[in-house]
């Protein structure tokens, strides 16, 4: 066999090794790289965007409004044969919103996410999402507190505070109550908030079929991590 044989047997072997050898690397390259839930830097996640508070006292009244560097989106497992069981996890920093505290307690919240903007990075799963929710005929999902949640706790101390909140989650118009599980503390002068809320999307009236090129769980999760500013301060009228 002549030295230009021999190359062109071992450029064929490499390639075939190559090719039998890419759905196992790409496992393990992807294995586990799901983004984790959005949360504070001290509930695991890590994040630079929890700042060291302010000094002096902090006043929890008063109008709170959703600011830069908040993030929303969902968590999905997919289903299938060919499904890796790893989370389909996307984000938006199209978030917008206000909590209303006074004596210590939220009474009022409204969050909106504009369903847009949310986006995994992966154009099939994008285009899988945008058709079940439907963003151009529904463009946001909104979540609306609907009982007051006593967030006195943050005026006493700098560390993570856990809450529970009770509200309702629309999604292409169709609203169903929710628990939302959060986390908040003290960044600088503001707030940072973190809500895991579990939904059901049959609930939702969300249906992605078992035919989609990316099938779904039923269950999912929506996700926030809200960084909150004062609007107001108390005793101006608000």
């Amino acid at each position: 066999m002549s030295r230009s044989s021999r190359w062109i047997v071992v450029v064929v072997v490499l390639a075939l090794v190559a090719v039998l050898l890419a759905p196992f690397v790409w496992s393990q390259i992807t294995e586990g790289k799901a983004p984790p839930p959005l949360g504070l830097e001290t509930s695991g996640t890590p994040t630079d965007s929890v700042e060291d508070p302010a000094p002096g006292p902090f006043e929890v009244d008063g109008t709170w409004v959703v600011a830069g560097g908040s993030e929303a989106g969902y968590r999905v497992h997919e289903t299938g044969s060919g499904a890796s069981g790893d989370p389909v996890v996307a984000t938006t920093a199209d978030v917008g919103g206000h909590v209303v505290v006074r004596g210590g307690e939220a009474q009022s919240a409204e969050i909106t996410t504009q369903t847009a903007g949310v986006t995994t990075g992966d154009a099939a799963l994008d285009r899988a999402y945008r058709e079940a929710l439907e963003v151009e005929a529904y463009p946001s999902v909104i979540f609306t507190l609907t009982a007051p949640v006593d967030v006195s706790e943050l005026e006493r101390t700098t560390e993570p505070v856990v809450l529970e909140a009770r509200g309702t989650l629309t999604v292409r118009d169709v609203t169903i109550p929710v628990e939302a599980s959060v986390e908040a503390q003290r960044s600088g002068d503001g707030l940072q908030v973190s809500a895991a809320v579990p939904v059901t999307l049959t609930e939702l009236g969300v249906s992605v079929p078992p035919e989609s090129a990316v099938p779904v769980d039923d269950d999912a999760t929506v996700e926030v991590r809200l960084q909150l500013e004062h609007a107001t301060q108390p005793g101006d009228g608000s």
